[in-house]
């Protein structure tokens, strides 16, 4: 029989596991609980990477009574509760779901984080911090060794394998080094040029960084800002799974973007 819990326990578990206080100056999401239930203990926790209307629907249709997500409802201060806003709130006190968010925390565990997967699905040795964002650096760099081709990496990154937003091949054939930073970070482009390294993987990409690329001949897959942010989500999930014993599931509602 899996294990029960509260969202007051359950916030103390993902604080500590997410060192999600030391990036209360850092972050404009509001991490941590968003949406509290009434009380009820939860048995099932939903996984997914943003919380909207669909998801939601997910959520409730199996049994969660809590949605644990990478891009909350609530980001810098709280906005009107008008509009869509307020049809995602209603539902999720309606169906007595809690919300639970962790943006940039997320991205940046060595062990749980997006940016950490994403690493170990490369293939990188040798890693390091890389990408300095609001004076944190929230991604990794190391050593692809054997050196691999663009193509190699795409597969690697690949989820359900998706098609990446695109390819820009603009480097060597081979990459011996890569940095990652999911989501959206296609400036971040620029340290990878700084720093030398043959591979850039990141979620979106950006016309403003196109000829930087290009005359910098860096590699760079824009893997796509979804696809890049599940693997976080997934391995917390996994994490939740093992440590808690309480019921997990995943719920895919992939943007295209």
């Amino acid at each position: 029989m899996n294990a029960h819990s509260t969202t007051r326990k359950l916030d103390a578990y993902f604080k500590s596991l997410l060192d999600i206080e030391s990036f209360s100056g850092a972050d404009d999401s509001q991490n941590g609980l968003q949406v509290d239930n009434d009380g009820s203990e939860i048995g099932k926790i939903a996984f997914a990477v943003d919380a909207n209307l669909e998801t939601f629907k997910h959520a409730a249709s199996r049994g969660a009574g809590l949605l644990f997500v990478h891009h909350g409802l609530l980001w810098g201060d709280s906005p009107r509760v008008q509009g869509n806003h307020r049809e995602r709130l209603k539902f999720l006190l309606d169906h007595n779901i809690a919300l639970y968010a962790v943006h940039l925390p997320l991205d940046a565990h060595p062990l749980l984080g997006n940016n950490a997967v994403l690493a170990e699905l490369v293939g990188l040795t040798e890693i390091q911090p890389f990408g300095l964002y609001h004076d944190r650096k929230i991604g990794y760099k190391g050593v692809l060794d054997p050196p691999i081709p663009i193509e190699e990496a795409v597969k690697r990154i690949s989820f359900l394998g998706r098609p990446p937003l695109g390819v820009f091949p603009f480097g060597g054939d081979l990459n011996g080094t890569c940095a990652v930073i999911s989501g959206g970070a296609p400036r971040e482009a620029l340290q990878a040029i700084e720093e030398g390294i043959d591979l850039y993987i990141t979620g979106e990409a950006s016309h403003s960084v196109y000829h930087e690329l290009e005359e910098g001949r860096l590699n760079m897959i824009a893997g796509g800002h979804h696809s890049t942010e599940v693997w976080g989500v997934r391995r917390v999930m996994e994490h939740c799974a093992a440590e808690l014993s309480i019921d997990v599931e995943f719920v895919d509602v992939p943007t295209g973007l």
